[in-house]
């Protein structure tokens, strides 16, 4: 029997590594009233006390601070599994969970062994990257609806020198950094292409498949198309035409399009660069995307594209949405500039009922904004080649959430409203550059770290992460993001109107609720909202990434449960009906690490999980990390990994 492992919260939160990326850089974040909150609290009460439902349909709910809630059973079968924090993976009773792959194992054909002692840039150019975030599978052939053979689109989001490398600590990292070491940490970012297939119950990589592909930070060259392809901003010394661009940053999660193509997010692309910020004619620019003259990483003192103060425009060339196909090796990705330039989070594509495409994403930073981009072509199911450049023409929108429940989309087109010379916008290219400072002067609501952002399979509503915001005040709060020094998050639904196939995501208004307020329900200043029989293991913290099964059925992952004192992992819930936010923990991650991209197979007997930076805590290196998964063997360092999980007895996920 597993033993629950608790850990006291004030001691985990001094092991953890922090960060700077959650630092806010919204200078109009705009304070709303307590009263307005409470005037949404109010019409959310008075229509549950009446016994009203939500859109759905589904179950009333309430906050454990006093309203009463609906009793009812989850769909989902499986033996809960206790909350901890340990060096192993854990996954519910009756389940496999194989790793697939792990940082370093060979992905292109001609890829050498693993060597932690003698790492080089060109073998990690052709070797599984770092820190695995989003995951995408997408059937082969394509067309198919195949659960046991498909590809698998990888994203590496970032690294960690100190796990990686011996001799770099968290202090030395920006003085003992060389160029070789610094060239290795770029091809360990980007993407990974690995064919895999299933036998029994057992998933392999296809080795020396032709689909099997690295995109680095380091060597692959991008397209740039769209409204800010050729601007002057995006003109360098390396490339004069500001349409052509080396390597991708910080992809996190992503998404994959109906016309078989993936979308990877660039998201903290901010931490790269170094140089002065100030120095340059995109001061004010630089500063609302968190550029400062201290870099995260050292690649800036041996990349002068990476130094502002010799290539100001380069970072206006990242935080794009990039396009590749991967049934094409050979493929050019393409930063679709249409789409706006922020901290992307997710991906999540919809074909709407009237034919055009819908994308929509988070930016990922407290006090931020939510997205959706509508195209002005129609997508064509019978032509492939057709939906290849959709993406490059339509509108961006970002969102404005009232307190009487409606959700207002607002066009961040130039030359309407504030989006004007006078404001500094002199094209749609500046408005897709600046798209944070537009959606500023537009009024959108700032978030609490909006993440992934994914439309469910069956009702057709939109479901948003909001991973916390400890840096909101009680002046601050709003009906959408209600409480303040919001550490553990919330699940926002945003519902078009319609249902399903019928369902709006062109509309300019939708509706709005909370779903879940993250948190422990049994103390009542974390003020959590679930269902009321949710146990002692199934409440969580910190929701991030996100999937649905093809039931409609919501997984969540999060980043950051730690701090309250177990691991991150995945909880499962029903949406709707009797077990609508009767969340239940389904896995954990070894300590240190975060839980990313899950991804079903088409069949639902499959869950693809990205384990990241697995040992990223306070005291842990690559010689003594605090965990050694998933080797556990002297001499090889901790190693994220993605994470194959079937059932023992072949049922679907779930049961």
């Amino acid at each position: 029997m597993q033993q629950h492992t608790h850990v006291k919260t004030a001691e985990l939160e001094e092991e953890l590594i922090r960060d700077d990326d959650d630092i806010p850089s919204n200078p109009l974040i705009n304070p709303t009233f307590q009263e307005v909150f409470n005037a949404r609290l109010n019409r959310r009460g008075f229509l549950r006390a009446a016994g009203a439902t939500t859109a759905l349909g589904a179950a009333a709910l309430t906050m454990t601070s006093g309203l009463a809630y609906a009793n009812g059973k989850t769909s989902l079968t499986f033996t809960e599994l206790p909350h901890g924090y340990d060096e192993n993976f854990h996954v519910a009773p009756g389940y496999n969970a194989n790793v697939l792959i792990r940082w370093g194992d060979a992905v292109e054909a001609d890829a050498p062994a693993f060597d932690p002692m003698n790492q080089s840039a060109d073998a990690q150019s052709k070797q599984f990257g770092y820190n695995n975030d989003y995951i995408g599978f997408l059937p082969l052939p394509f067309g198919s609806k195949s659960g046991n053979r498909g590809l698998l689109a990888i994203n590496h989001e970032y690294t960690n020198a100190y796990l990686m490398f011996p001799g770099i600590t968290k202090a030395n990292y920006q003085d003992a950094m060389t160029r070789d070491l610094v060239d290795i940490e770029m091809a360990a970012h980007g993407h990974t292409v690995i064919e895999v297939v299933k036998d029994g119950n057992s998933w392999s990589v296809v080795q020396g498949s032709p689909y099997n592909r690295r995109i680095t930070a380091l060597t692959t060259e991008m397209k740039i198309s769209g409204p800010a392809a050729g601007h002057d901003r995006l003109k360098t010394k390396g490339d004069p035409t500001g349409t052509r661009v080396i390597g991708t940053l910080n992809n996190c999660a992503g998404g994959d399009t109906p016309w078989g193509t993936v979308l990877i997010a660039e998201e903290n692309f901010h931490g790269y660069f170094g140089g002065n910020p100030e120095k340059t004619n995109e001061a004010r620019n630089y500063k609302r995307y968190g550029l400062k003259a201290k870099s995260s990483y050292a690649w800036w003192k041996f990349h002068d594209r990476l130094n502002v103060e010799k290539e100001p425009n380069e970072p206006n060339r990242f935080g794009w949405m990039v396009e590749y196909d991967p049934y094409d090796p050979n493929s050019t990705p393409v930063k679709r500039t249409a789409i706006g330039r922020f901290k992307h989070e997710g991906a999540t594509t919809v074909v709407n009922k009237d034919g055009r495409v819908v994308i929509y994403s988070g930016d990922d930073q407290r006090f931020d904004y939510i997205y959706k981009f509508v195209s002005d072509g129609r997508f064509d199911p019978n032509n492939r080649a057709a939906n290849r450049d959709i993406l490059d023409s339509g509108t961006l929108f970002t969102a404005r959430l009232d307190a009487d429940g409606s959700l207002h989309w607002l066009p961040l087109v130039w030359g309407t409203g504030p989006l004007t010379p006078e404001n500094g916008f002199n094209s749609q290219a500046d408005v897709m550059i600046e798209t944070r400072r537009a959606a500023d002067l537009l009024g959108a609501t700032p978030m609490d770290r909006p993440e992934d952002v994914e439309t469910n399979p069956v009702t057709g509503v939109v479901y948003v992460m909001l991973t916390n915001n400890t840096k909101r005040k009680n002046d601050q709060v709003d009906a959408a993001n209600p409480r303040a020094n919001n550490k553990h998050g919330h699940v926002l639904e945003m519902i078009p109107p319609g249902r399903g196939a019928d369902a709006d995501h062109g509309a300019l208004t939708y509706k709005w609720d909370i779903m879940i307020q993250a948190g422990d329900p049994r103390n009542p200043d974390d003020k959590a909202q679930y269902h009321a029989d949710v146990s002692q293991d199934g409440w969580l913290s910190t929701p991030d990434n996100c999937a649905f099964d093809s039931r409609g059925r919501l997984w969540i992952a999060t980043d950051g449960a730690p701090k309250a004192g177990f691991a991150d992992g995945v909880w499962a819930t029903d949406v709707e009906g009797e077990g609508r936010a009767l969340t239940k923990h389904f896995l954990r991650a070894p300590r240190g690490a975060e839980l990313c991209g899950p991804a079903f197979t088409p069949d639902d007997e499959t869950l693809f999980v990205a384990v990241q930076h697995p040992a990223d805590e306070k005291g842990s290196s690559f010689e003594k990390p605090s965990t050694g998964w998933p080797d556990f063997k002297a001499g090889t360092p901790t190693r994220p990994s993605v994470v194959a999980i079937t059932h023992g007895q072949g049922k679907t996920i779930g049961s």
